[in-house]
């Protein structure tokens, strides 16, 4: 099968899966959280769990549900205590009992930190008569990102499972190419995005299909994204209950231009933690990643604040000044080597060279 003919299907198959039954999605009016590990939150599996209805109408939490016992004819008594009230399920059965309570999210909604979104530094300050750069600039620089373990807000998947290398490595030479290439996985969101919205406007599926696919392909470089592994992982991830930047982390992380912070809570219900988030910082080439986490360690200028916190990590790139300082015979490239199957590691060391002499040429420093 050609590339066009493979995104197509993989699309239509996408939108048909994406759409609920009646086209409504179904939301939980009622939910339950505990800390079952006493680790002080509930964003961890089987910690938090949607009620279930009644016969009296009321909703019963199915986290250490237990069954009633029979005291006499028609009289249940919960082996948890008296406390806890007997209650037959809505679907019919015997009374069962809870020791925890249920939350209404309509009274007491899921409170979400606000994604951080954190363009990168551009590449667009000043230039002189002769076009060097009179800004600051930023050699190595990256982009803080999140993406989320399985909790409440993912349907429990884990949206920071990596998933092959997706995005392509690659050095670059210019300005150009020092924007991250999220850019790509914004490409294939994209690409979700315009089929869903087809066919959910009256397009057939064919025409659905055809809309996402040139959404993909235009503005992308064939070169450098997997298009088979992001169409597949694309859909394993939307279908997951995963957002664009759990997507987008997610590309970057398995292709090993990323560098994990650490985990904070980003999503609370009455104060409990009912879902965790792991932040980054994303570069744009496994290279760049390597050499920040390893030359970071050889500059004063991070100590104090090293990569930032997980909700807000500090990502930014080094100064030429800084850049000059560092002592590449103290790090140990091997990771990237190892990727280069066809070449020394001699030869891959002059192309270091050769690559960042042009950058700093073109930059004017």
């Amino acid at each position: 099968m050609t590339r066009a003919p493979f995104l197509r299907a993989a699309l239509f198959a996408l939108t048909v899966s994406l759409t609920p039954p009646g086209g409504v999605a179904a939301h939980a009016q009622e939910l339950c959280a505990v800390d079952l590990n006493g680790n002080g939150d509930a964003a961890d599996p089987g910690e938090t769990a949607s009620c279930l209805g009644t016969a009296s109408g009321g909703w019963q939490c199915p986290i250490q549900q237990v069954a009633c016992t029979v005291t006499a004819p028609g009289v249940y008594a919960c082996p948890l205590g008296d406390q806890y009230p007997c209650e037959a399920p809505a679907a019919g059965g015997s009374p069962t009992c809870s020791p925890n309570a249920c939350i209404d999210t309509g009274a007491n909604p899921v409170e979400d930190d606000p994604v951080v979104d954190d363009p990168g530094v551009p590449a667009d300050g000043a230039v002189d008569a002769e076009g060097n750069c009179t800004a600051n600039i930023e050699i190595f620089s990256g982009r803080a990102v999140r993406c989320r373990p399985p909790g409440l807000k993912t349907s429990f998947s884990n949206c920071c499972k990596d998933k092959g290398k997706i995005v392509k490595d690659g050095m670059g030479s210019s300005i150009s190419s020092i924007g991250t290439k999220i850019a790509v996985a914004k490409g294939v969101f994209t690409g979700m995005k315009a089929a869903y919205t087809a066919f959910k406007a009256g397009a057939t599926a064919s025409q659905a299909a055809s809309a996402g696919a040139n959404a993909i392909i235009v503005g992308i470089d064939p070169t450098s994204i997997a298009i088979s592994l992001a169409v597949n992982f694309m859909i394993e991830v939307l279908l997951q209950g995963c957002d664009r930047q759990d997507m987008e982390t997610g590309m970057l992380r398995g292709s090993g231009m990323c560098h994990e912070v650490g985990t904070y809570c980003s999503s609370k219900i009455l104060g409990i933690c009912v879902q965790k988030a792991k932040g980054h910082c994303c570069f744009n080439t496994k290279l760049g990643r390597i050499i920040q986490e390893q030359g970071r360690p050889q500059l004063k200028s991070f100590n104090a604040i090293g990569w930032g916190t997980p909700k807000n990590p500090y990502c930014r790139g080094f100064t030429p000044d800084e850049f000059q300082a560092l002592d590449f015979s103290k790090m140990d490239l091997s990771e990237y080597y190892s990727d280069i199957e066809a070449r020394t590691a001699g030869e891959v060391q002059v192309d270091i060279k050769d690559k960042i002499d042009a950058y700093m040429q073109t930059v004017g420093h």
